[in-house]
């Protein structure tokens, strides 16, 4: 049976109310983008010159090191996966895409007690325990540019149960921020600390940097530090793709909505016309009779 000219007028209504709603949301989560994309930017002047320090520092190594994060354990017992996630929906498949690619991983493990799972972000959380996952570290409500301070817990954490043996090794497991349109899932190891991830530098830079006391103890108290800034620059990275994801699904939302309120307003001037065309018949019908 068609739809009342009424009930016609209330759908576009009620979805014009919506694209609004969808609109202003794309428009924020615009704003929270560039805000992101600039504090990652910022941070990474951070980050490369911890990078460059370290890589020195690992580089011009005089022999082996014996730092127990540059060391490969020899047997894996137990694998550590931090999944960063959003706390809420809204955001097209950003959560879909990682939590199906993490649970692909775990799937290859024998049993439980070979993976450790530290979830950022309530989605996270809670898709894991909805599966009966236990989660050893949880952390929610983080902000929309997170400082180190909110998530220095989960970071420390991180690294301090992968220092006390806890796991082997660690992952990091996030979307990565291309641009506004496109997100790569990465899952990292952060730990240990390879030389493979580590470029050579030229031999002259070992002149760049003076060490006070030797560079062991200096390599004990920067590695720590490395790894967190390290785990910490994937949050800010994932947090961008986030606010990308956002905007990507409120625009295609807000299209969506235009989409509908333009077949509805079509179907209302055709049910319209056709109310118009059936009085008019009535009406010759009845002079007609006459």
């Amino acid at each position: 049976m068609p739809a009342s000219l009424n009930e016609i007028k209330t759908k576009i209504a009620s979805t014009k109310k919506t694209s609004q709603i969808t609109g202003a949301m794309q428009m924020v989560s615009a704003a929270k983008l560039q805000k992101s994309e600039s504090h990652a930017k910022n941070y990474q002047i951070y980050a490369s010159k911890v990078r460059q320090v370290t890589v020195d520092l690992i580089a011009h190594d005089k022999g082996p090191s014996k730092n127990p994060m540059l060391l490969k354990r020899p047997l894996i017992k137990k694998k550590g996966y931090l999944v960063i996630t959003s706390d809420r929906g809204l955001v097209g498949g950003y959560n879909a895409n990682i939590l199906k690619s993490v649970m692909s991983e775990l799937m290859k493990e024998k049993d439980e007690e070979s993976f450790s799972v530290m979830a950022l972000g309530g989605m996270g959380a809670d898709f894991f325990k909805a599966r009966g996952i236990k989660v050893a570290y949880e952390l929610r409500n983080l902000s929309d540019q997170p400082s180190f301070d909110e998530v220095r817990h989960i970071v420390s954490e991180a690294v301090d149960l992968y220092q006390a043996e806890e796991f082997d090794e660690l992952y990091v497991c996030y979307n990565h921020h291309v641009n506004s349109l496109v997100s790569q899932v990465r899952m990292e190891k952060m730990l240990p600390i390879s030389f493979d991830t580590v470029e050579e530098t030229p031999s002259k830079a070992e002149t760049l940097f003076e060490y006070e006391p030797d560079r062991d103890n200096i390599l004990n108290q920067l590695l720590p530090q490395y790894a967190e800034s390290m785990i910490y620059g994937s949050i800010v990275d994932a947090k961008t793709a986030e606010h990308a994801a956002g905007m990507a699904a409120m625009r295609t939302a807000t299209d969506n909505a235009h989409n509908v309120i333009n077949d509805l307003t079509i179907q209302y001037n055709r049910a319209r016309q056709a109310a118009i065309t059936q009085e008019i018949t009535e009406i010759v019908a009845g002079a007609a009779a006459l």
